[in-house]
């Protein structure tokens, strides 16, 4: 089945790519790709061109296997979108050539298969043939998220109205009335059109890697697995943030102290002052305790670096279900991309059972506060709170919408709005700390990190989740493509070894490590 030479330089891999089995294809998948492609560049484009009809013959070839054919279609879409933003490039055009028998295949079946959904990643590459590829795909019994993430591919930018802030992990996701949608056209009315071109940008390399990572974990796996979250936070009844007095922070007054100086607060329904600069931090409306707004004596309301970060989420701050949407859509997919969560291995009841089976005992050995740090829209604070205690913890986070949403279920919980690069904690104060989901986000985990060992009491224990790099190269890349707002180079993962040295640095030992997949799940305790 190997296809006649093409360019000298596709000759070999292709060949060897097209005589692979079962058990060496994702291998040749990654020789042949390689070939071509680094990490989304084209490593000679004219070879890449020159390429093209090769691996559109190897794909017409009648004893090409269907998994050949899906990695083809991954590869042919790997170089298409390295010459983006143009979209008639010298590689799409080719490519665009050859399109007829890839669209009779989507014609020819309504079934979801690992191919569909790798002809689902290509062809969505392709705005200038929109009309033929919705043709070719509307048999075929998509979900709405891929069908939404499909059309979101093959639309040009508008620049009088332009949709941003709403494609990941799908278009469908956001499902938003006419009052959100005015919010967005405000302050996208804000950005130049060089912002806006960029915005609209990076929202569909991001679409796009989503739809290549599941598309090749397909291959090299079976159908995703949705999964569904039983936990109890889902049942329980929402409430509008109230408001919140000086009991709720004053029972952590040994540890809350001032960003400024480090000095004991003072507690009050209006806020907090410190007893040693006389810094003032209000309660902000919610009942949320505002320990990143500074006023001093004589002077106004100061804001931390991050206030002025762009995320996505505090732009969707007008919408009441904000904590719906994070928990049960972006949360969900941004495991399935980073830790390769297709198949459903990790359940948030798995989750759950690792914070509470450690912060357990670690809560029950001294009545110090427990922090969830970032805690977001308090699903995990939830469980948190169950294994410590609702009164013993601290659920911090820089998202004052998110922490309106966790204030609605969890009302008995202290709410702090602060960056987890400059905690509002005093030193070995903290019996615990859970930081879930949420250190490849920070813009220094090793301070993070620091901050965690310097406020943790000795013998205090940290459960942490994040992930790390895939191994695979091109999964790798989709990985490092899903480009937000407040992370314009693409989101950072990690290797392991990186974040056990920034553990021993701040003095935490190791107690376990395992993960699935790229899932990195590490208890560490505080050493005496």
């Amino acid at each position: 089945m190997a296809p006649n030479a093409g360019p000298a330089t596709a000759a070999g891999p292709l060949t060897a790519f097209c005589e692979a089995d079962p058990e060496t294809l994702a291998e040749a998948f990654n020789r042949l790709a390689g070939t071509f492609w680094t990490d989304g560049t084209l490593n000679d484009p004219a070879s890449a061109r020159e390429a093209v009809p090769a691996l559109l013959t190897a794909w017409n070839d009648t004893g090409t296997g269907t998994a050949h054919r899906g990695y083809l279609a991954i590869t042919l879409g790997l170089l298409v979108e390295a010459e983006y933003p143009v979209l008639d490039g010298p590689v799409a055009t080719a490519v665009r050539r050859g399109l007829d028998p890839l669209l009779d295949e989507v014609r020819g079946t309504t079934a979801v298969t690992p191919l569909t959904l790798a002809l689902l990643y290509l062809l969505s590459h392709f705005p200038h043939e929109r009309a033929r590829v919705r043709s070719a795909f509307s048999g075929v019994l998509l979900d709405p998220d891929d069908r939404t993430r499909l059309d979101r591919g093959l639309t040009r930018l508008d620049p009088l109205d332009p949709d941003l802030g709403r494609a990941w992990p799908s278009p469908f996701d956001w499902d938003i009335d006419e009052r959100e949608r005015d919010f967005d056209r405000a302050w996208i009315r804000t950005l130049t059109p060089e912002q806006t071109t960029a915005t609209w940008d990076d929202d569909t390399r991001t679409l796009w890697a989503t739809a290549g990572a599941k598309a090749l974990w397909s291959l090299a796996n079976t159908m995703p697995t949705p999964v569904v979250d039983q936990n109890p936070y889902w049942s329980a009844r929402h409430e509008p943030a109230g408001t919140a007095d000086s009991a709720t922070f004053a029972r952590h007054a040994s540890a809350l102290c001032c960003t400024s100086c480090r000095s004991a607060l003072t507690f009050q329904d209006t806020g907090a002052r410190c007893q040693g600069c006389a810094t003032f931090y209000p309660v902000a409306p919610g009942g949320i305790l505002d320990l990143s707004r500074r006023e001093r004596p004589g002077a106004g309301v100061s804001d931390t670096p991050e206030d002025t970060e762009a995320d996505v989420l505090q732009n969707a701050a007008v919408m009441s279900t904000v904590g719906r949407h994070y928990e049960a859509g972006l949360r969900p997919a941004f495991l399935r991309v980073m830790g390769q969560n297709w198949d459903g291995g990790i359940t948030p009841a798995i989750e759950d059972a690792y914070i509470a089976d450690r912060l357990r005992p670690a809560a029950a050995r001294t009545d110090a506060p427990v922090l969830d740090l970032a805690a977001g829209a308090g699903r995990w604070t939830w469980v948190v709170a169950d294994a410590a205690g609702a009164d013993r913890v601290i659920a911090l986070d820089l998202n004052d919408a998110m922490l309106h949403w966790l204030r609605g279920r969890l009302p008995h919980v202290a709410a702090v709005r602060a960056s987890a690069l400059e905690l509002p904690v005093a030193d070995s104060s903290l019996s615990a700390v859970n930081c879930w989901n949420a250190l490849q986000a920070m813009p220094d985990a090793a301070r993070v990190i620091a901050e965690i060992g310097r406020c943790l009491r000795p013998g205090g224990t940290l459960t942490l989740m994040t992930f790390r790099w895939a191994d695979d190269p091109v999964y790798r890349y989709f990985q490092r493509s899903h480009i937000f707002p407040a992370r314009p180079e693409g989101y950072l993962l990690f290797e392991p070894q990186e974040i056990r040295s920034w553990l021993a640095a701040a003095g935490l030992s190791v107690t376990e490590e395992s993960g699935p997949g790229t899932f990195v799940f590490i208890t560490a305790k505080r050493e005496g």
